[in-house]
């Protein structure tokens, strides 16, 4: 499970819900990930909590072969994802498709794996 802290507890958390967030400039509207106090693009600290779509398109991927842990089944798909707010705003994550249905490029969107207070965004095809 990721160390929660200060600056990352809102997102490993905020599945809770059911929503996917990410800091969001208000100056400049940009989506900040990973989490920090300044905005990236017009370094100004004004940044707040917003809630997105949840849906993304598959970047890129590889496929695991490896048992990681126990219970762990594989091959799995890990995926890079884009969320559809903002190019370039993309998460690593596991994509829960069959390995043989997997394409980059194709439609996805958020759930969540339950491991409260933690909620890990995984991503399925829409």
């Amino acid at each position: 499970m990721p160390r929660l802290d200060p600056d990352n507890t809102f997102f490993w958390t905020s599945g809770k819900d059911g929503k996917l967030r990410f800091l969001r400039c208000q100056d400049c509207g940009y989506y900040i990930h990973p989490p920090t106090p300044i905005c990236p693009q017009c370094y100004r600290r004004n940044v707040q909590l917003e809630v997105v779509s949840g849906d993304a398109t598959l970047w890129s991927y590889t496929i695991n072969h490896q048992n990681w842990a126990p219970g762990c089944e594989e091959p799995f798909v890990i995926g890079l994802v884009e969320i559809a707010e903002q190019a370039g705003l993309r998460l690593t994550s596991n994509i829960l498709t069959p390995v043989d249905r997997v394409a980059i490029g194709m439609p996805l969107h958020v759930v969540f794996e339950d491991h409260d207070p933690v909620y890990i965004p995984l991503f399925e095809p829409r």
